[in-house]
C-alpha cells in the first residue's frame, strides 16, 4: 500500500475531520459491520477507505515521512487483522488515531535510548537491578511521549539532530531551512521539551 501526507487532526474532532475530507469519507457503519462479520470484500473496502485518514494522522504525529509511512502501514495491517476487536462501529476513527499515535510513540522510544546512552565502563560489570530497568523504561516512555507532543516542525528537528545525531547542516538541508533557522527551531524544541519534562528552571 502507498502511504502519504496532511495536517494535524485531533481525536475529539472526528466529525470535523469528515467534513474537511468530503472526497474521502470514513467507511460507513454498515460496511464496518460487514467487515467484522467476515466479509472479505467489505474488509478490503474498509481498509482502502480508511487509508487517506490514517495517512493524515501519521504525517501529523510522526517525526519524519518515513516514520509516518511505517506507522500508517502498521496501523492498516492492524485494522485488517483486528477489526473484529472494534467494539463500536462508529469509533473507527478514534481507534485508528490511537493506533497511529502508539506506533509513532513506539518509533520514538526505539530512538530515545541512543541519545542517553553513556559509554560503557570496563570495570562496571554489575547488571542493572530490576528496579533500575523499570525506572529506565518509565523514563524512556516519559521522554517519548513528551517528544511526540511537540509541534511537528519542532519534533522533526529535535529527533533528527539530538536523537539521530545528524549534522546540523544535513538537518537544515533536509528540512529546507537555513542553518540559523534550524538552530532557532531546535532551540525552541529543546526548551519546550525541558518545560514538558519539568526541567525548566
Amino acid at each position: 500500500m502507498q502511504l502519504a501526507s496532511d495536517a494535524a487532526l485531533r481525536e475529539p474532532k472526528l466529525t470535523g475531520a469528515r467534513a474537511r475530507s468530503p472526497r474521502f469519507p470514513w467507511p460507513d457503519e454498515r460496511l464496518i459491520k460487514a467487515a467484522q462479520d467476515g466479509d472479505a470484500t467489505s474488509l478490503t473496502a474498509v481498509v482502502l477507505q480508511s487509508q487517506p485518514h490514517v495517512r493524515k494522522f501519521a504525517v501529523s504525529l510522526c517525526a519524519s515521512p518515513q516514520d509516518a509511512e511505517d506507522a500508517a502501514q502498521e496501523a492498516l495491517i492492524i485494522l485488517y487483522r483486528k477489526i473484529g476487536t472494534l467494539r463500536a462501529t462508529g469509533a473507527l476513527a478514534s481507534w485508528m488515531f490511537r493506533i497511529v499515535r502508539n506506533e509513532c510513540l513506539r518509533q520514538v522510544r526505539r530512538l530515545v535510548p541512543r541519545s542517553g546512552e553513556a559509554p560503557a565502563e570496563p570495570e562496571a560489570s554489575a547488571e542493572p537491578s530490576a528496579e533500575d530497568a523499570v525506572l529506565r523504561r518509565l523514563e524512556v516512555e516519559r521522554i517519548a511521549a513528551a517528544v511526540c507532543a511537540l509541534p511537528r516542525d519542532q519534533r522533526q528537528v529535535l529527533i533528527m539532530r539530538d536523537v539521530q545525531g545528524l549534522p546540523g547542516k544535513t538537518v537544515a538541508r533536509s528540512l529546507g531551512l537555513s542553518t540559523a533557522a534550524m538552530k532557532s527551531r531546535l532551540h525552541r524544541a529543546r526548551a519546550a521539551l525541558r518545560h514538558s519534562l519539568g526541567g525548566a528552571s
